[in-house]
């Protein structure tokens, strides 16, 4: 592996003496940053933080998070701030355990390396040689994919494939076993961001290696690096003593509504972690797999995850520049020319993570919040970058994520957005909507009557959930569930001698699957 570019390590070349440049020295034309990243630099963005932290928490209102900085293989920053549940006077501490979400997908990347190195498994390894009886819509894709093509979002399936399962309690092999119904898009041309798809690939590995992905993180990663309170399983986390509570969005605050168990999806969202634990891992990735001096993880697989395998932002202008995925990390080149590894995760129902490395500098920051997705992690590890690499924050990256973020919450659904008539359309008898309606992707679900009440009855813990009459023949309902889905449409079509022939559920819709249709008895 490459040894990472440290100021003033090189002897000076063609650069030497020009105002602000870093020495090129003997290095290759793409292994260096004309912009100078000094210690002091550095240590000068370490000062910083608290008070960076305490804006974003002013303007986010998030209840709590904590932060860790690592540089060349040292802790120099890891607090904690604010509450670990809003109500309650526990503090978050640098101990405090979160859920990560889909930083996961990272974390797992590094198991997976160190797998390659036990000579386990090799990200060009096909799929269905160990899971042969996986299959995707085309069979020649299912040939072909890989476990690194399913790491790097470019296997064709859409994104969120398999989300609205998970959503309704499918477990994660029935999950897995329903992505052949999803029409792929173009095989490694097409980026599509799918936690059930990387699982996939998760789950080919822990089938070459004989052990649950749970257990085989714990051997290949948690283990060797001594994150003793880390954990890919649910249940884990929900036994430790000192951690966070997720946190909803409830208008411009935040409530402790939700729990968010992500076994199903394990590899991609499912590990929890504290930032002391994190800060471990930082330094083995900014140090090539080796943690205090001694060889961890395997160097070679660790680069490939860390190198960009496929575009996830292509440039909209000639001048700018794209953005790109790896193996379960982004790869960015950021202002200055130097190269970011990065990845963020979320929770809708109440966490917000997101990691930020600069090899060239040897500086990695990692900030984990319980709270719904504000961009209030990205905004603290993204100005810290800027401060890291230019001595400044580029722009308000609250504002700017913020924004991005803000968009989750906007609920378009018509039942939600427009006021039922004043006088609306009278819905047909009731017998007339009663029976059992089904797809292929979600199975069955039952209509059912309680009373002068309809009730729609959906997945395999039968989740229930009561209709509102809103106009003829459309009803509005809060999906059951505990997941956190705002208010949304159910609407009832055709059917023969006045009884409705099919039936659809606007919240389980966005990968097409939403209609229903009457089985006949």
């Amino acid at each position: 592996m490459t040894e990472p570019y440290r100021p003033g390590q090189y002897p000076a070349g063609v650069a030497a003496g020009l105002p602000g440049l870093a020495p090129v020295g003997d290095q290759e034309p793409d292994e260096y940053s004309a912009t100078v990243i000094s210690e002091g630099q550095i240590r000068s963005a370490v000062g910083r933080l608290d008070r960076l932290v305490a804006d974003v928490m002013s303007v986010s209102h998030i209840p709590g998070l904590a932060v860790a900085v690592v540089h060349d293989g040292k802790v120099l920053y890891a607090k904690g701030f604010g509450v670990r549940e809003l109500g309650r006077p526990e503090k978050v501490e640098p101990a405090t355990v979160f859920q990560l979400a889909s930083v996961s997908k990272s974390i797992g990347s590094t198991a997976v390396a160190n797998a390659i190195g036990r000579k386990i498994v090799n990200w060009s390894d096909p799929i269905t040689l160990h899971l042969p009886g996986f299959r995707l819509s085309d069979p020649a894709v299912t040939k072909m994919v890989t476990i690194g093509d399913f790491y790097s979002h470019r296997s064709g399936l859409p994104g969120q494939a398999g989300d609205d399962l998970e959503g309704v309690g499918f477990d994660r092999a029935q999950i897995i076993g329903k992505l052949r119904l999803f029409k792929l898009n173009a095989f490694r041309l097409a980026y599509g961001y799918s936690n059930f798809g990387l699982t996939v690939a998760a789950q080919a590995v822990a089938e070459a290696a004989g052990k649950p992905w749970e257990d085989l993180c714990e051997e290949l990663l948690y283990g060797p690096l001594g994150m003793t309170s880390t954990s890919s399983k649910h249940s884990d986390f929900l036994q430790r003593p000192n951690r966070t509570t997720l946190h909803a969005k409830v208008g411009d605050q935040f409530a402790p509504l939700y729990q968010r168990d992500a076994d199903a999806q394990s590899p991609a969202g499912g590990v929890s972690s504290s930032v002391l634990d994190m800060a471990k891992w930082l330094t083995m990735n900014l140090a090539g797999g080796a943690i205090n001096g001694k060889p961890t993880i395997d160097p070679v697989g660790l680069q490939q995850a860390h190198r960009s395998q496929s575009v996830n932002a292509a440039a909209a202008l000639a001048d700018a520049r794209s953005r790109y995925y790896g193996y379960g990390f982004n790869v960015e080149t950021s202002s200055t020319g130097h190269v970011r590894w990065t990845h963020s995760g979320a929770f809708y129902v109440g966490a917000a993570t997101a990691f930020a490395m600069i090899p060239a500098a040897g500086v990695g920051i990692i900030a984990l919040t319980n709270a719904a997705p504000v961009g209030a992690a990205e905004a603290i590890t993204t100005s810290f970058s800027d401060l890291v690499r230019t001595g400044s924050v580029e722009r308000d990256w609250a504002a700017y994520f913020g924004a991005i973020f803000a968009g989750l919450f906007v609920n378009t659904s018509v039942v939600a957005t427009t006021p039922a008539p004043a006088s609306p359309k009278p819905a047909r008898p009731i017998v007339d909507y009663l029976g059992t309606y089904g797809n292929a992707y979600f199975g069955d679900v039952v209509v059912a009557s309680s009373g002068d009440l309809i009730t729609v009855r959906i997945g395999p813990k039968g989740q229930t959930g009561t209709l509102t009459h809103y106009d003829g023949d459309v009803f509005s309902w809060l999906p059951p569930g505990g997941n956190g889905d705002p208010l949304t449409a159910v609407t009832f079509n055709g059917g023969a001698g006045g009884r409705v022939g099919t039936v659809e559920l606007e919240y389980v819709n966005s990968a097409g699957f939403g209609t229903f249709t009457r089985v006949p008895g």
